[in-house]
């Protein structure tokens, strides 16, 4: 095992990270796919397993976020920037929600949540991981963030299977309820703590949220993601539809 396993970004010498887009960040996204991909097949094959999954899987998640907490913890490097206040991060306690959600109605209104807000949400963080540059390939911090980001893309999978979610453009207001309800505290969190939680005080770089405030300039950066937002979830909804037809 590399001598930089164990180690926060902040005890490793510089230059050990790797560019998006690089060998490295291809190989572990394909690696990655097709182990979600039989993830999912194997769960999903009997009835009884995917009814277990569905209650265990966001205990898992838990369960690996109170680990990476613990590591921080025992490194002297956990603080504010690590609270689960990312979109990524509130998938959890949506996950856990539709777990136990009573009614039909209530999985189906968590599952349009997960399928249209945090597996896109997700997916970006997998294209643009802001942790890459930080990291060596063989460390726990950066394969915790490919692990837990693809369960977060995982458990959708399985509520479709599951037969959980029925999305439709007409539940679009679930999402944006849940968006805007977010999106308010964690705002006002950021400004008053100085993080960036769901990125709403400057755009990672390397992204399309960077690409934006370049367009829009820092004053109509909130505006700008905003649109982009819109955009993305009206996109997905489109999708949706014609699938539907077809």
């Amino acid at each position: 095992m590399s001598e930089y396993f164990w180690k926060q970004y902040e005890d490793l010498p510089s230059g050990l990270g790797y560019m998006r887009f690089s060998a490295e960040h291809i190989v572990t996204l394909l690696i990655l796919g097709v182990l979600l991909i039989l993830t999912v097949r194997i769960l999903a094959a009997k009835e009884s397993r995917r009814a277990a999954s569905m209650k265990v899987l966001p205990w898992i998640m838990v369960g690996l976020e109170l680990f990476k907490d613990i590591f921080l913890v025992c490194a002297g490097h956990f603080g504010v920037g690590y609270l689960p206040l990312h979109l990524c991060s509130l998938g959890v306690f949506v996950f856990i929600a539709a777990s136990l959600a009573k009614t039909d109605r209530w999985r189906m209104i968590w599952s349009e949540i997960a399928c249209v807000l945090i597996v896109p949400a997700s997916a970006a963080a997998l294209i643009f991981p802001d942790w890459a540059h930080l990291y060596p390939v063989f460390n726990i911090m950066n394969l915790h963030g490919y692990v837990w980001h693809g369960m977060l893309l995982l458990y959708p999978a399985m509520m479709v299977k599951s037969g959980w979610s029925h999305l439709s453009v007409r539940h679009a207001h679930y999402v944006w309820i849940f968006m805007v309800g977010a999106a308010i505290p964690v705002y006002i969190f950021d400004r008053a703590a100085d993080c960036n939680y769901m990125f709403v005080n400057w755009p990672p770089k390397g992204t399309p949220l960077e690409w934006i405030a370049g367009v829009t300039g820092e004053s109509m950066y909130l505006l700008g993601y905003a649109a982009f937002a819109v955009i993305v979830i009206g996109l997905i909804y489109v999708g949706i539809e014609l699938y539907d037809k077809r």
